[in-house]
C-alpha cells in the first residue's frame, strides 16, 4: 500500500520561501508521476505542480517563476520549493502519487502566508 507523508508547511510572511517534502513508501516511487495539490479555505483543490517519471514539469500559472517542483528516486521523496509566496497562496497543500489507474494522496499540510 502506498503511502504518502508530507512536511514543511507552516506559517511565513508574504515575500518568504517554504520547501515541502512528500515521502513515498509501499511501492516503486520511479514509476509514479507526482503532483501537489493545493485547497484554500471555500476552494476546490487544484492541481499547482506536477512532475512526471520522466523528469518533465507542469505549472499552474499562478505559481510560475515562484514554485520549482522535483524529485529525487533514490530518496522516493518530491519537493516544492516556494518562493515569494503571497497571502493568495496560503492552503493546505497535497501530496499526490499516480500510476494508472491508482492514485494516491497524503493526508495534507497547512501553509499559510500572512504578516
Amino acid at each position: 500500500q502506498v503511502q504518502l507523508v508530507e512536511s514543511g508547511g507552516g506559517l511565513v510572511q508574504p515575500g518568504g520561501s517554504l520547501r515541502l517534502s512528500c515521502k513515498h513508501s509501499g511501492s516503486i516511487f520511479r514509476a509514479f508521476t507526482m503532483a501537489w495539490y493545493r485547497q484554500a479555505p471555500g476552494q476546490r483543490r487544484e492541481l499547482c505542480s506536477l512532475i512526471t517519471i520522466s523528469g518533465r514539469t507542469n505549472y499552474t500559472d499562478s505559481v510560475k517563476g515562484r514554485f520549482t517542483i522535483s524529485r529525487d528516486n533514490a530518496q522516493s521523496t518530491v519537493y516544492l520549493q516556494m518562493n515569494n509566496l503571497k497571502p493568495e497562496d496560503t492552503a493546505v497543500y497535497y501530496c499526490y502519487a499516480e500510476l494508472n489507474p491508482r492514485q494516491y494522496w497524503g493526508q495534507g499540510i497547512q501553509v499559510t502566508v500572512s504578516s
